[in-house]
């Protein structure tokens, strides 16, 4: 798994919003500590709506289509995807607990995954399009995707996947993208976000 992110919003424009609900933009230190302070308030007593205008965009490669399928149940987001009808899928996810257990080399790969991607692309050499071939793929396979969210829609995907209780692969994902964020960002926007899931 690959994560990068690729844009974000300065927080200038959080205070901007945040000031302008109040009526107190002269009261601005130019996100000095009185700023990070009002960043920090306005994300304790939950008013978060000022924190819609903060997007980030996010580089995800090499997930599997499970986490993909997951992470996509997130709606306030925008996200383009790997096609798989376009494109053939290049790698497959073995989960840890697996890999842990079974020879992935001698006999995940050999006996189930190598298989499978014989016969899909034995599919498509005997003239399949991969729009139907890619039917018989597992939802191991890799796939790419670009992903903006807002800082409010993200927080939410924060509580929900950095849970002790997510599934392995999207808590990695939501724990990668989290280390991504600037620093100031996750001091002030995400300074109560806990990577331990607790």
């Amino acid at each position: 798994m690959k994560v990068d992110l690729i844009h974000y919003t300065p927080l200038e424009i959080a205070v901007e919003a945040i000031r302008t609900c109040h009526d107190t933009l002269d009261k601005s230190d130019n996100l000095g500590e009185k700023d990070k302070e009002l960043i920090r308030k306005i994300v304790s007593m939950g008013h978060l709506s000022t924190l819609e205008h903060l997007t980030y965009t996010f580089r995800i490669q090499g997930i599997s289509r499970v986490c993909s399928h997951q992470l996509v149940r997130h709606r306030i987001a925008s996200y383009s995807q790997q096609s798989h009808r376009y494109t053939s899928p290049k790698d497959f996810v073995i989960p840890p607990k697996i890999a842990s257990r079974v020879n992935v080399d001698d006999y995940t790969r050999e006996n189930l995954y190598h298989y499978v991607w014989d016969f899909y692309e034995a599919l498509i050499d005997a003239g399949i399009p991969r729009e139907d071939a890619r039917y018989f793929l597992p939802q191991a396979v890799t796939t790419s995707l670009i992903m903006t969210i807002n800082a409010r829609s993200l927080r939410n995907f924060f509580q929900l996947r950095l849970d002790k209780k997510a599934q392995w692969e999207i808590r990695l994902l939501a724990e990668n993208m989290y280390l991504k964020l600037p620093l100031d960002h996750r001091l002030t926007v995400f300074y109560d976000i806990d990577l331990q899931g607790e």
